[in-house]
């Protein structure tokens, strides 16, 4: 097994990310993360993986400041979460956005809302806040689509879209919660790619997702979770058949 490593003993040389220590977090008599430790490196791809009901989405939501871990502690950029939110410094994409699609807005509208904690009295976007909007989505490839109803969108351009409103935020870490679940084939190639500039750009990128197979092709690094971290280092060190049968509740045969 790989053990969670420390910043120091990264070779990114960016310093930490993310970083979580001893965090535990139930609910009710449900046990969702037992003594979670581990540091993201600043600057890289990290995927998690784990079965439905290993505690991805409830790190996610501890990372965020939007569940309180029973102990433990956490950072993002070297602040608190709440404090990294706070500044801006934090984007997420969720795995289901709490959308009503029958409500008339426009996707460029989506898209601004990632501009909200820069926006100042009055909250009216400046020409800044629209540029920022229109590269985003020049970025996603739905620029023609500005002014079109977000709920007439595909679910794979939909969720460029939300990719785009972490953009147009110009957060230094984003979060996103299986990003390719139900996406079409060229919405998924393109936020791969995005992802892999935003990395080349020096923000700090961790994506859950239950794609094993391009794991090793997106990702710098891998944290293998279930409640806690099973093993955490480049995917051609953790995704071995002894972790994965680990991770997803297999029996495994000892040679």
């Amino acid at each position: 097994m790989t053990l969670p490593r420390t910043s120091d003993e990264s070779g990114s040389g960016h310093g930490t990310g993310v970083s979580a220590r001893g965090v535990r977090v139930t609910y009710g008599d449900t046990l969702a993360l037992d003594d979670v430790t581990v540091d993201i490196d600043a600057g890289t791809i990290c995927g998690l993986l784990g079965m439905n009901g290993s505690g991805k989405s409830t790190l996610f939501k501890s990372l965020m400041g939007l569940v309180t871990p029973d102990r433990g502690t956490i950072s993002l950029l070297g602040r608190r979460s709440k404090q990294a939110r706070k500044d801006g410094l934090v984007a997420y994409v969720p795995q289901a956005e709490a959308v009503d699609w029958a409500f008339p807005v426009a996707v460029a509208d989506v898209v601004m809302m990632g501009r909200y904690g820069r926006l100042r009295g009055g909250r009216r976007p400046r020409a800044v806040d629209r540029s920022a909007v229109r590269a985003a989505l020049d970025r996603v490839g739905l620029a023609e689509l500005h002014a079109n109803p977000i709920g007439a969108l595909s679910g794979g351009q939909r969720k460029r879209a939300f990719v785009a409103r972490g953009l147009a935020q110009e957060a230094e870490l984003v979060f996103l919660d299986e990003p390719f679940a139900g996406v079409d084939t060229r919405s998924e190639s393109m936020i791969r790619g995005l992802l892999r500039e935003l990395r080349d750009e020096g923000r700090t990128v961790v994506v859950s997702t239950h794609d094993l197979a391009g794991v090793g092709d997106l990702c710098d690094e891998a944290v293998l979770l279930q409640q806690r971290v099973v093993a955490h280092g480049r995917p051609d060190e953790v995704l071995t058949p002894d972790t994965l049968a680990k991770t997803f509740g297999l029996e495994t045969t000892e040679p």
